[in-house]
């Protein structure tokens, strides 16, 4: 699934940055069923992960409730020039990863 990753290209020593993802997944509850009456199997992503630099910043859980196509905004704090990963998990085996680097002046 393609993943959407906003971060600034270049930021100051100590500044605090703005990061945003959206990721392409339906997001399937597992509580609604077909017009044949079966249910629609749950498909969601549980947790998302960003790392800088090799350590992990933010961690969030991810429940059916959350909507298609999830929006993540968070702040970090920069110090050094790097790269930004973020992965997502999800049901039935899903991953998803992408990546973002940052120079800092």
């Amino acid at each position: 699934m393609a993943a959407l990753i906003n971060v600034p290209s270049k930021a100051k020593r100590g500044d605090i940055v703005e990061i945003r993802t959206l990721t392409s997944h339906i997001m399937e509850t597992g509580f609604r069923h077909t017009a044949d009456g079966n249910l629609v199997p749950r498909n969601t992503i549980t947790s998302f992960t960003c790392r800088y630099n090799g350590a992990e910043i933010f961690r969030a859980d991810l429940f059916p409730a959350i909507a298609a196509n999830p929006y993540l905004s968070f702040f970090a704090v920069v110090k050094e020039s790097g790269k930004f990963e973020f992965e997502w998990i999800g049901d039935n085996g899903y991953s998803s990863a992408a990546s973002a680097s940052i120079t800092v002046e």
